[in-house]
């Protein structure tokens, strides 16, 4: 059997009107007993999804434990990037039960979510499961989640895995949205992003185009 290539993006491959961003219990409660990921790293993977998610367009749900009587406020990382968002703060471990944050997802439509937060074990497993049950497809950033050790952190990930959960990270969730330097509406905010929170990469970016004026797709 013969097979023929065409130029066009593998249907695992999200864009930004495919997919729900759910961003879950980034709180300071929650983040002093992590310790898979440091802290600062942790804060800045969540801006750099935050600020993908913005660029893109993609719908964001940002929700929260406990926020007044324990875990307290999410990250300003996140809240400032959406500003005078609704916080959706819940009881339950689980955001999958939690009616309003289902109505909210139910609104927006989108059959496929990516997760990110804090405890992977907890808050990120309890609606993977939830929702691969129910017909979704999920993925979940991991390196913009975190758990009391890494031993947790990982047996985390293995188990959504085996659900059918698909792992990213940070910087290939902003550029699986770009995913081509031709587009140019884009390009400049993806490349400045990059350059404030993208790690040795966004080095690489400042270093070309002050060294020599370079840049992605010749831009």
């Amino acid at each position: 059997m013969s097979i023929t290539a065409t130029p066009t993006p593998g249907k695992t491959l999200i864009s930004p009107t495919d997919h729900t961003l759910i961003l879950i219990d980034f709180q300071s409660q929650m983040s002093f007993a992590t310790k898979s990921i440091d802290a600062t790293l942790l804060r800045n993977n969540a801006a750099l999804i935050s600020h993908a998610a913005k660029i893109f367009n993609v719908p964001t749900i940002l929700t929260t434990v406990a926020e007044k009587s324990f875990s307290g406020p999410m990250f300003s990382e996140i809240t400032d990037v959406f500003p005078g968002q609704k916080l959706f703060d819940r009881t339950s471990m689980n955001t999958w039960e939690d009616a309003p944050v289902i109505e909210e997802v139910n609104r927006i439509g989108k059959t496929r979510v990516v997760l990110a937060g804090l405890w992977t074990g907890v808050c990120i497993v309890g609606p993977t499961a939830s929702a691969i049950d129910q017909g979704f497809e999920v993925y979940f950033i991991a390196d913009a989640c975190g758990d009391v050790s890494d031993e947790a952190h990982e047996r985390a990930c293995q188990r959504m895995i085996q659900l059918g959960a698909i792992p990213m990270t940070s910087l290939q969730y902003m550029l699986e949205l770009q995913r081509d330097w031709g587009r140019t509406e884009t390009y400049d905010v993806v490349t400045g992003t990059a350059k404030k929170l993208g790690g040795a990469y966004g080095l690489g970016i400042t270093y070309a185009k002050t060294m020599f004026g370079a840049s992605e797709g010749g831009h």
